[in-house]
Protein backbone atom coordinates (compact mmCIF):
# COMPACT_ATOMS: atom_id res chain seq x y z
CA UNK A 1 0.00 0.00 0.00
CA UNK A 2 3.11 2.17 1.18
CA UNK A 3 4.26 1.64 -2.56
CA UNK A 4 1.60 2.72 -4.26
CA UNK A 5 0.87 5.97 -2.37
CA UNK A 6 4.51 6.85 -3.10
CA UNK A 7 3.73 6.14 -6.77
CA UNK A 8 1.00 8.21 -6.77
CA UNK A 9 2.42 11.16 -4.55
CA UNK A 10 5.34 11.38 -7.33
CA UNK A 11 2.47 11.35 -9.93
CA UNK A 12 0.89 14.63 -8.37
CA UNK A 13 4.34 16.01 -8.11
CA UNK A 14 4.73 15.15 -11.95
CA UNK A 15 1.92 17.38 -12.44
CA UNK A 16 2.26 20.07 -9.90
CA UNK A 17 5.68 20.07 -8.30
CA UNK A 18 4.95 22.13 -5.05
CA UNK A 19 1.22 20.45 -4.56
CA UNK A 20 2.87 17.14 -3.47
CA UNK A 21 5.12 18.40 -0.71
CA UNK A 22 2.61 20.91 0.60
CA UNK A 23 0.38 17.39 1.12
CA UNK A 24 3.37 15.95 2.85
CA UNK A 25 3.88 18.62 5.11
CA UNK A 26 0.56 19.32 5.98
CA UNK A 27 -0.04 15.55 6.89
CA UNK A 28 3.06 15.96 9.09
CA UNK A 29 1.45 18.85 10.76
CA UNK A 30 -1.51 17.21 11.18
CA UNK A 31 -0.23 14.19 12.56
CA UNK A 32 -1.45 12.28 9.66
CA UNK A 33 2.07 11.03 9.32
CA UNK A 34 4.53 10.91 11.78
CA UNK A 35 8.05 11.95 10.40
CA UNK A 36 8.87 13.55 13.36
CA UNK A 37 12.77 12.48 15.08
CA UNK A 38 13.28 11.69 11.26
CA UNK A 39 15.51 13.79 8.25
CA UNK A 40 11.92 14.55 6.91
CA UNK A 41 11.04 15.97 10.37
CA UNK A 42 11.27 19.61 9.40
CA UNK A 43 8.24 18.91 7.51
CA UNK A 44 6.13 18.75 10.50
CA UNK A 45 6.08 21.97 10.93
CA UNK A 46 3.76 24.43 10.52
CA UNK A 47 6.19 26.55 8.57
CA UNK A 48 6.74 24.32 5.95
CA UNK A 49 3.29 23.59 5.34
CA UNK A 50 2.56 27.22 4.90
CA UNK A 51 5.68 27.86 2.53
CA UNK A 52 5.09 24.82 0.61
CA UNK A 53 1.35 25.96 0.30
CA UNK A 54 2.20 29.05 -0.79
CA UNK A 55 4.85 27.89 -3.49
CA UNK A 56 1.96 25.70 -4.56
CA UNK A 57 -0.64 28.73 -5.09
CA UNK A 58 2.18 30.58 -6.89
CA UNK A 59 2.36 27.07 -9.55
CA UNK A 60 -1.03 27.19 -9.66
CA UNK A 61 -0.68 30.97 -10.84
CA UNK A 62 2.36 30.79 -12.74
CA UNK A 63 0.99 27.74 -14.82
CA UNK A 64 -1.25 29.58 -16.82
CA UNK A 65 1.11 32.41 -18.12
CA UNK A 66 2.28 31.45 -21.65
CA UNK A 67 5.52 32.22 -21.24
CA UNK A 68 6.14 28.96 -18.46
CA UNK A 69 7.85 26.31 -20.16
CA UNK A 70 6.82 23.28 -20.71
CA UNK A 71 7.57 20.68 -17.88
CA UNK A 72 9.43 18.30 -19.70
CA UNK A 73 12.72 20.98 -20.07
CA UNK A 74 15.02 19.59 -17.98
CA UNK A 75 14.95 21.77 -15.43
CA UNK A 76 10.94 21.54 -14.80
CA UNK A 77 11.45 17.78 -15.85
CA UNK A 78 14.15 17.39 -12.69
CA UNK A 79 12.68 19.13 -9.98
CA UNK A 80 9.80 17.06 -10.63
CA UNK A 81 11.27 13.96 -10.44
CA UNK A 82 13.33 15.06 -7.31
CA UNK A 83 10.24 16.78 -5.47
CA UNK A 84 8.56 12.88 -6.29
CA UNK A 85 11.41 11.32 -4.92
CA UNK A 86 11.50 12.99 -1.79
CA UNK A 87 7.91 12.49 -1.47
CA UNK A 88 7.67 9.22 -1.66
CA UNK A 89 10.92 8.97 0.97
CA UNK A 90 8.70 11.01 2.79
CA UNK A 91 6.12 8.33 2.86
CA UNK A 92 8.16 5.43 3.78
CA UNK A 93 10.00 6.90 6.50
CA UNK A 94 7.98 6.12 9.14
CA UNK A 95 7.65 2.02 8.29
CA UNK A 96 11.72 2.22 7.43
CA UNK A 97 10.93 1.68 3.56
CA UNK A 98 12.11 5.23 2.76
CA UNK A 99 14.29 3.93 0.05
CA UNK A 100 11.86 1.81 -1.93
CA UNK A 101 9.11 4.55 -1.66
CA UNK A 102 12.07 7.22 -2.92
CA UNK A 103 11.91 5.20 -5.97
CA UNK A 104 8.39 4.67 -6.03
CA UNK A 105 7.72 8.24 -5.97
CA UNK A 106 10.68 9.28 -8.83
CA UNK A 107 8.97 6.62 -11.36
CA UNK A 108 5.50 8.13 -10.17
CA UNK A 109 7.06 11.50 -10.95
CA UNK A 110 7.92 10.35 -14.09
CA UNK A 111 4.79 9.36 -14.97
CA UNK A 112 2.84 12.16 -13.82
CA UNK A 113 4.83 14.47 -15.73
CA UNK A 114 4.80 12.71 -19.15
CA UNK A 115 1.46 11.38 -18.62
CA UNK A 116 0.16 14.83 -17.39
CA UNK A 117 1.24 17.22 -20.06
CA UNK A 118 -0.20 13.94 -22.60
CA UNK A 119 -3.58 14.42 -20.90
CA UNK A 120 -3.62 18.41 -20.79
CA UNK A 121 -2.37 18.30 -24.35
CA UNK A 122 -5.84 16.02 -25.68
CA UNK A 123 -7.76 18.01 -22.86
CA UNK A 124 -6.97 21.55 -23.72
CA UNK A 125 -7.39 20.24 -27.58
CA UNK A 126 -11.17 19.36 -26.74
CA UNK A 127 -11.69 22.58 -25.16
CA UNK A 128 -9.95 24.26 -27.93
CA UNK A 129 -7.70 26.10 -25.59
CA UNK A 130 -5.23 25.68 -22.64
CA UNK A 131 -6.77 27.63 -18.97
CA UNK A 132 -9.87 24.95 -19.09
CA UNK A 133 -7.22 22.12 -19.56
CA UNK A 134 -5.28 23.60 -16.48
CA UNK A 135 -7.73 24.18 -14.13
CA UNK A 136 -8.59 20.51 -14.71
CA UNK A 137 -5.41 19.48 -13.91
CA UNK A 138 -5.07 21.71 -10.69
CA UNK A 139 -8.03 19.96 -9.26
CA UNK A 140 -6.83 16.13 -9.78
CA UNK A 141 -3.65 17.03 -8.31
CA UNK A 142 -5.50 18.71 -5.15
CA UNK A 143 -7.82 16.00 -4.85
CA UNK A 144 -5.43 13.44 -5.54
CA UNK A 145 -3.16 14.97 -3.17
CA UNK A 146 -5.49 14.92 -0.45
CA UNK A 147 -6.69 11.78 -0.66
CA UNK A 148 -3.18 9.89 -0.91
CA UNK A 149 -2.62 11.32 2.07
CA UNK A 150 -6.14 10.89 3.94
CA UNK A 151 -5.40 6.70 2.41
CA UNK A 152 -2.00 6.58 4.77
CA UNK A 153 -2.38 3.34 6.74
CA UNK A 154 -2.21 4.01 10.44
CA UNK A 155 0.69 1.96 10.32
CA UNK A 156 2.78 4.03 8.03
CA UNK A 157 2.96 6.32 11.39
CA UNK A 158 4.93 3.80 13.15
CA UNK A 159 8.13 1.96 12.90
CA UNK A 160 8.08 -1.62 12.40
CA UNK A 161 9.73 -3.15 14.92
CA UNK A 162 13.35 -4.61 14.76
Amino acid sequence: MLLLLAFLIGVIAGLRAMTAPAAIAWAATLGWIDLSGSWASFMGSIWAAGILTLLALGEYVTDQLPATPSRKVPVQFATRIIVGAFCGAAIGTPSGGWLICLVAGLLGAVAGTLGGAAFRARLAASFGRDPPAAFVEDAIAIIGAFLVMTALPVSASMPIPA
